[in-house]
């Protein structure tokens, strides 16, 4: 095994310059440009007017890995890489993230050495401390770099190891890319069959949340509860929550009362609901399908049971995800250092559009079909 000392930690104290109204500057990649899938997102790459000198040796340059180092909060990442392979001398890269350049490339593959960090940070092994005055997650880039170690090959078998890697992420990113497209299709199906859901094109009946679901919210945590007979169950909390789609990754647990798990159990599809988050993913919701057994939720997410004779939980997922429900949550939240919240009053006043529920019936059809075709993918 070979130390990471090979490369050469870069780790960056500005952007050395100022804002560039006209566009005319350079390019600066931020951790808003990384991909969990280690490849660089250029959309709303900023540039800047640089002003210091002397930094030609900061410009990325061919085979070049940056490395994330700092990060908002639990829901950022850090320790994410992504590889270089753009226009050398043309980017520049900010104070959050840090350079690693191979040192010998005739001893090292540049891609087999971030295959090996985006591994490590896959499996978890990159760790952070929190800096309790700023919140930041941090990693500390000189000690991971020192320390980290890749698996010592030839040459000529990290270039093979290379190609055929390359391979196995030109399918994932092709299957990534079916999985959008899919998703595009069921958003589209739900404009064409129901309409422009601001404007209400079609004329649908409106009714405020609460006349047509029963809306609860969690089990807090940190609670002293009285009863002394306690059961560890499963609860879901706001990470698990996503817009559209429950995530499953880490599921925690919680002791509760007999009388709490039958409060807050959760029933096939119930849709959670977030009540607070980044301004952009207010009132995001899913559908929990099959919940775990006894499982509750926390009191920063809202349970809401639909009538199901009046509107369908996949219809509404997906009314949660278009503007007429987006723009009401963003008009009626508190904002705080850039967090929006909202409370069980304004969820309940939500005013939802109700189609046919025969038509409904006809858009759940399709989503289950065209979820069928992402799971076969």
């Amino acid at each position: 095994m070979a130390k990471l000392i090979e490369i050469t930690g870069k780790a960056l104290s500005g952007e050395w310059g100022v804002d560039d109204v006209d566009g005319m500057g350079v390019p600066v990649l931020r951790t808003t440009n990384f991909t969990n899938v280690g490849v660089i997102n250029y959309d709303n790459v900023v540039t800047r007017i640089i002003t210091k000198k002397d930094i030609e040796e900061k410009y990325l340059k061919q085979g070049d890995i940056i490395i994330e180092k700092s990060g908002g909060s639990d829901k950022q990442p850090v320790g994410r890489v992504v590889f270089f392979e753009g226009t050398e001398h043309q980017y520049l890269f900010n104070n959050f993230t840090g350079l690693l350049r191979i040192r010998e490339k005739e001893k090292w593959e540049p891609k087999y050495v971030f295959y090996s960090l985006y591994a490590n940070y896959k499996n978890g092994g990159t760790k952070v401390f929190e800096n309790k005055t700023t919140g930041l997650h941090n990693l500390k880039t000189d000690d991971y770099v020192s320390r980290f170690e890749v698996k010592d090959r030839t040459i000529e078998e990290q270039k093979s190891i290379c190609e055929k890697l390359g391979m196995i992420c030109e399918i994932i990113k092709l299957q990534e890319e079916q999985l959008i497209n899919l998703d595009n299709l069921i958003k589209s199906r739900f404009v064409e069959m129901f309409g422009d859901m601001l404007l209400n094109t079609m004329g649908w009946d409106e009714s405020s949340l609460e006349s047509i679901a029963e809306i609860v919210s969690g089990i807090t945590k940190g609670r002293k509860a009285k009863n002394i007979n306690l059961r560890e169950v499963p609860y879901m909390a706001v990470s698990n929550v996503k817009d559209g789609y429950i995530d499953w990754t880490t599921i925690k647990t919680i002791m509760a009362t007999d009388q709490e798990i039958e409060q807050y159990r959760l029933m096939p599809n119930d849709i959670l609901m977030t009540e607070g988050g980044d301004p952009d993913k207010l009132g995001r919701g899913a559908i929990i399908k099959e919940p775990m057994e006894n499982s509750i939720h926390q009191n920063h997410i809202f349970r809401v049971r639909l009538n199901g004779e009046l509107i369908l939980p996949m219809f509404f997922e997906e009314y949660l995800q278009h503007q007429k429900a987006k723009r009401y949550f963003l008009r009626c939240a508190k904002q705080t250092t850039g967090i929006a919240s909202i409370n069980m009053k304004q969820l309940r006043a939500l005013p939802v559009l109700i189609p046919p529920l025969q038509l409904q019936n006809q858009f759940a059809d399709f989503v289950t079909q065209t979820t069928k075709l992402k799971l076969a993918g």
